[in-house]
């Protein structure tokens, strides 16, 4: 291995020797020839120069096949050893790849197995929501199915009512009864009144207005009320077409249709005007109720029907929203009038109250008076009773049975009071009556 790491000096030697013999040669070339002897020694030298060629060519080629040898041993130690040094590391890779190959193996089992319980837990999870799931959506279905069937059948009911002219007029009348009944007490309106006197038309329901009293009806003292007529209508066949016609986008068609609904509006306007409207019996203007909030809007977009229905015929429009406000206001209007009217009675009420008052001042007074002068009595009374207790000292007392037998048991109970009830008198008393002489006595 050393021999193979000098191998380049031999060849800078060979190198060097090689130079100095073309120098020689060189040299030789160029002198001129001068006489024979130099010849020789030129041939002589050329010889030497030739044997030294041989030398070191021969020294260099045994050198070299030595060097090859050398390097050949060497290579080959090499190749063996790293041959085992490749074959250990290869042993030793091998075992940690398959150490390595054994421990993914097991934690790719350990993170399947992980994987698959984690898996079949969220499978069946899932799958047991989404089945309980399903199974409330079916259940609301089958619900939502049967209101739907109820609906349907509420529908056909209604469809069936409604068909039925006087159900409908029957429903707009209910309608308004419940309206009436949220405002106002069953005193304050009446059902089926003949508003007009005479008359056999009688209006669906009438308010009893407060404070417009008519003159004497015939009996001493009595009087008519003023009535507000309510009348329900519900064109069904005429709204439907407009509806019909709307759903349809059918322009032409919806305006004919909303023209024939405001001709029945005033139709009926006017004959309500005609049956129950007669000043001074009621008022001079009635309500035309409608019972729903769509038909009653469909009528207020007919430009100026509102304002003509109360100008020719002195009806007003009400929807059910817009008539419980009125009925709000008029029920306002007659509380204020109810309290007017009992003002008067108030003020009369309070004035009689002062009146007995004032006499009950008086009688508070003598009945004072007539405590002080007990009062007096009793103090009086008093004190002759402390008098004579002292003029009775020197008397000798009775043992108490003999006086029992003496006075009787009421008697000595009546006494033993007084004695108890003069024991009670504060010391000034005393001190006052001990102040006393028998030759000037009390009182």
């Amino acid at each position: 291995m050393t021999d193979a790491l000098n191998l380049p000096w031999w060849y800078a030697a060979l190198g060097v020797a090689n130079l100095l013999v073309l120098i020689v040669v060189l040299l030789l070339a160029l002198r001129p020839p001068t006489d024979p002897s130099d010849s020789d020694w030129a041939r002589r030298l050329e010889g030497e120069l030739e044997r030294l060629e041989r030398g070191l060519r021969d020294a260099v080629q045994g050198s070299a096949r030595d060097t090859r040898l050398e390097l050949v041993a060497s290579l080959g130690e090499l190749r063996a050893s790293l041959d085992r040094r490749v074959s250990a590391m290869q042993a030793g890779v091998e075992q940690r790849l398959a150490a390595l190959q054994a421990d993914n193996e097991r934690k790719l089992e350990q993170m399947r197995v992980t994987v698959d319980e984690k898996l079949h837990a969220t499978l069946e999870q899932r799958l047991g929501e989404s089945f309980r799931q399903v199974a409330e959506r079916l259940e609301q279905v089958h619900r939502g199915l049967g209101e739907m069937q109820t609906l349907a059948q509420g529908v056909g009911d209604l469809k069936r009512v409604l068909g039925n002219v006087k159900t409908r007029g029957v429903y707009g009348e209910l309608q308004l009864a419940a309206l009436l009944e949220q405002v106002f007490t069953p005193e304050q309106y009446a059902l089926n009144v003949a508003t007009v006197p005479g008359s056999s038309e009688r209006v669906e329901f009438a308010l009893r207005l407060p404070g417009r009293l008519q003159a004497p009806t015939g009996a001493a003292g009595e009087t008519a009320p003023v009535w507000l007529p309510i009348d329900a209508k519900f064109p069904r066949e005429d709204y439907e077409r407009l509806l019909d016609a709307q759903d349809r986008a059918d322009r032409e068609g919806a305006e004919a249709a909303s023209r024939a609904l405001e001709g029945r509006i005033r139709d009926e306007a006017r004959s309500i005007r005609a049956k129950y409207v007669s000043p001074p019996h009621t008022t001079d203007f009635a309500l035309l109720f409608v019972p729903t909030e769509g038909l009653y809007a469909e009528l207020l977009r007919r430009p100026g029907l509102s304002e003509a229905l109360m100008r020719e015929h002195q009806v007003t429009l009400a929807g059910p929203t817009t008539l419980l406000a009125l009925l709000n206001s008029l029920q306002m209007g007659f509380r204020t009038l109810a309290i007017e009217r009992r003002s008067a009675e108030v003020w009369t009420v309070l004035g009689a109250v002062k009146t007995e008052f004032g006499k009950f001042g008086d009688v508070l007074a003598k009945a004072r008076k007539k405590l002080e002068e007990a009062h007096h009595t009793l103090d009086q009374a008093e004190v002759r009773t402390r008098a004579m207790g002292r003029r009775l000292k020197g008397v000798e007392a009775l043992p108490e049975p003999a006086a029992r037998r003496l006075i009787g048991e009421a008697g000595l109970d009546g006494v033993d009071g007084l004695a108890s009830d003069n024991d009670n008198v504060n010391g000034d008393d005393n001190d006052n009556d001990n102040n006393r002489t028998p030759e000037n006595p009390p009182g």
